[in-house]
């Protein structure tokens, strides 16, 4: 027989901690070993048991959950999902992620039962995937300090990019994409779109957090948006994101409804209409979207770059584009926003 996925879950609210226990030990392939409290307990436990994976909830007493993450991932690396109400706050939801968590779910507000059993599937989900991650790649992003506003190159933006950056990664692909958006100078001559796995609920305050957090200038794809150089476009696999052209010639963003393969829809769209220089780059993640695209910027001339493998949290995305042919560069982890830059400068 299988040996089960052990949890632990940790929340500071008894009918939460009851709901969540009874949603995964619904699962034959799950099997949650113990419950804690708030944050200093979780960690206590989180020690001593040596769980699979850890659900750990953020507005807890005694130890918050931001401060467990921490403590966990220096003394532990046991992968975590995040379960909590506190997706509105865009200095939780982005500290969690830049920390490493496998994931931010937002907790089912309204009645419990109700909304929880909404969510059971995804909640199952996500454990299932975290318990499968390669935890030895995951790393805290680091933010370089601010210490000047940024440009706001004014005249340039009123002309359209000379040469688009477009990123692609599913699940435990914001802590990346915050670590190369971070390292990265802003090239103004570029806009940079991104899709990756991050609740719509999440989004905004995402991007909010993100754009005091670093050079660029950070702005979530809602809606359908005009790409401006110097600035990085946020957008969720949760939605269709395609490339056409304005009416004033510039790249137009098209935000829709979900897909099933997302990557593959951003990469192809963008070769299809963009005339300019594109940098396609896949990072890690599940599944295989996103190799079909990348033939397509290919043979468009544009240059694709591969996530290594070795250093992906999931390496099924980049094993794919490999196997399949269409990597021009496999780069490291931390080589990857040196490798975009000498790109678009060569």
């Amino acid at each position: 027989m299988e040996e089960k996925i052990k949890v632990l879950v940790v929340d500071d609210a008894g009918v939460m901690r009851r709901a969540v226990v009874d949603i995964l030990n619904s699962d034959p392939m799950i099997e949650v070993i113990d419950t804690a409290e708030n944050g200093l307990v979780g960690l206590e436990k989180a020690q001593r048991l040596q769980p699979d994976v850890i659900t750990l909830d953020m507005d807890m007493p005694v130890m918050n959950g931001i401060s467990a993450i921490r403590h966990i991932m220096i003394k532990c690396q046991i992968p975590i999902v995040v379960l909590s109400s506190l997706f509105a706050d865009g200095a939780i939801t982005f500290e969690a992620l830049r920390l490493g968590v496998v994931d931010f779910v937002p907790k089912p507000s309204g009645a419990v039962s109700r909304d929880l059993n909404k969510g059971k599937e995804m909640i199952i989900d996500r454990v299932k995937l975290a318990a499968a991650v390669k935890v030895g790649n995951i790393h805290r992003a680091k933010l370089p300090s601010l210490s000047e506003n940024k440009p706001e190159n004014s005249s340039r933006e009123t002309l359209p990019p000379e040469a688009l950056v477009i990123i692609g990664t599913n699940l435990c692909g914001p802590n990346t994409v915050i670590r190369m958006i971070a390292t990265l100078p802003p090239i103004l001559r570029a806009g940079i779109v991104v899709i990756q796995d991050i609740s719509l609920k999440i989004l905004a305050t995402f991007a909010e957090q993100f754009d005091k957090s670093v050079p660029w200038k950070i702005h979530a794809l809602q809606e359908d948006t005009i790409i401006e150089p110097g600035r990085c476009y946020i957008g969720s696999t949760e939605t269709s994101l395609s490339f056409t052209t304005s009416t004033e010639g510039k790249p137009l963003v098209l935000v829709g409804g979900p897909v099933d393969r997302p990557i593959d829809l951003l990469y192809s769209s963008a070769a299809a209409t963009f005339q300019g220089p594109i940098v396609g780059v896949l990072l890690g993640g599940i599944g295989d979207d996103g190799a079909e695209g990348l033939g397509m910027i290919q043979r468009h001339q544009g240059t694709t770059l591969v996530q290594d493998t070795h250093y992906c949290v999931f390496p099924n995305l980049t094993e794919n584009a490999i196997r399949c042919g269409v990597a021009d560069k496999i780069v490291k982890d931390r080589d990857l926003a040196a490798a975009v830059q000498q790109t678009l400068e060569s």
